[in-house]
């Protein structure tokens, strides 16, 4: 029988049914904190050190001291080893902490937990993903803050329109997915991505590199009559890595199927994460 996962919190490594906050903390008083997330496959976190640099930016951002980097870093290893987790998930939170009126930055409790994950199939990739627009702009957007309040409320509404996900933008320009970023490919086979009020993703980062080796990219404003002009369109995240999307609002994106720059880009991710596991 599998002994019960173990989560860190603050100082110590405790079981998860054991694991608590006091009501008190920012983060369920005001909804103030912020984390990050990272794939572990074979034991082996991937492109951590990029997760752990957007943590720091993002606590920086909300005024939450952090502990250094190298130290959060061991941390997430001696998690993974007492775990024992093949391929998991890891997710760092950072709340603002005990605050004696509820509403002053208090110390931070920091909470690192871990839960199994199962890779992307190759299904996933071909059935892709149907979004539909909604305006809506997250506050401080470059900062991977707790809020996921719009996506969650909306959860009835794409549903509604039998979308998979809602693709958020403002006065007509995209931004992103509430999980994850946004890319269209032109007929020139130009890779586009919004710049602007959007979360910039490590696997974004992955993407753009990767396909700055096979053509052009672009990071700029993507309009409405851009994405219904695109031969193609994906999202790039941690879990999903790179998925197609199909349908936007009830109209097929291109031809309706994944595209020959999303399939190239997401065989060269796959590469790229294969590299850095043992």
């Amino acid at each position: 029988m599998m002994s019960e996962l173990l989560v860190f919190v603050n100082d110590e490594f405790i079981p998860a049914s054991k694991a608590s906050l006091l009501v008190g903390d920012l983060a369920i008083q005001r909804g103030y904190g912020i984390f990050d997330f990272c794939k572990a496959l074979h034991h082996t976190p991937i492109f951590l050190d990029e997760h752990l640099h957007r943590f720091a930016h993002s606590a920086g951002r909300l005024r939450l001291p952090i502990r250094p980097k190298k130290e959060i870093a061991l941390v997430i290893h001696q998690l993974i080893n007492k775990n024992n987790i093949p391929h998991s998930g890891i997710k760092l939170t950072l709340t603002g902490g005990y605050s004696p009126d509820g509403y002053t930055l208090a110390q931070p409790n920091l909470v690192i937990t871990q839960t199994p994950l199962h890779p992307p199939t190759p299904d996933t990739f071909e059935k892709g993903i149907r979004l539909v627009t909604y305006p809506h702009i997250r506050q401080m957007p470059d900062v991977k803050t707790i809020d996921y309040l719009m996506a969650i409320w909306l959860q009835p509404y794409i549903r509604e329109k039998n979308a998979d996900d809602v693709l958020y933008h403002r006065d007509g320009l995209m931004s992103e997915c509430p999980r994850s970023n946004f890319f269209i490919v032109t007929k020139d086979d130009t890779v586009v991505t919004p710049d602007e009020n959007i979360l910039k993703g490590v696997i974004r980062g992955k993407v753009l590199e990767l396909a700055q080796q096979i053509g052009t990219i672009e990071e700029r404003s993507v309009s409405l009559e851009d994405v219904r002009n695109a031969r193609e369109a994906f999202i790039t995240s941690t879990t999903k890595h790179i998925i197609p999307v199909l349908q936007i609002d009830g109209r097929p994106v291109g031809d309706g199927f994944p595209g020959a720059v999303s399939r190239h880009l997401r065989t060269q991710l796959d590469k790229l994460v294969a590299s850095v596991t043992p």
